[in-house]
């Protein structure tokens, strides 16, 4: 249950609501206020800032986090942030964060990356956003040093 001043979270990424990073990032910050899942229904990696054009984008409420609130798209990162904030969320969230990605973010990278361009689109619509990557493109990458500095996290809204 929300708290009335809890802040909103939004968490997306461009490897897929079922990835194992999103897993770990909403495992990370779920203790820090309402966090809402918004991300694609498949890999969306190299789609920099595309956004969906001429085909209708779909919605489907999952549940994959227990308690959290998710939804899949067939849209692309970026969609995933302007549908959550015009059709899901109905405002802009407090807080935009989008990966984990398997592999690196840095350097040139960046123009590329559908992770980055998530947390871009959330900062020029005034979102507070941050982009997480982790250098392994293992799919049993590990992600635990992702959650063991949790406790010395703070935000402020």
């Amino acid at each position: 249950m929300a708290k009335k001043n809890e802040p909103v979270i939004l968490i997306t990424n461009d490897d897929d609501i079922t990835s194992p990073g999103i897993r770990n990032l909403v495992e990370a910050v779920k203790d820090f206020g309402k966090v809402v899942v918004v991300a694609p229904d498949k890999p969306q990696s190299g789609m920099g800032h595309a956004i969906t054009i001429g085909s209708p984008l779909r919605m489907n409420k999952m549940n994959l986090f227990g308690e959290i609130e998710a939804w899949q798209t067939t849209g692309t990162p970026v969609d995933c942030v302007k549908l959550a904030v015009d059709k899901i969320l109905h405002r802009k969230p407090d807080l935009c964060l989008s990966g984990i990605n398997h592999g690196a973010n840095h350097s040139i990278n960046v123009i590329y990356s559908g992770t980055m361009s998530a947390a871009m689109e959330a900062a020029i619509e005034g979102i507070p956003s941050i982009g997480f990557s982790l250098l392994d493109y293992r799919y049993e990458a590990d992600f635990e040093p992702s959650k063991q500095k949790r406790q010395q996290l703070s935000f402020t809204f």
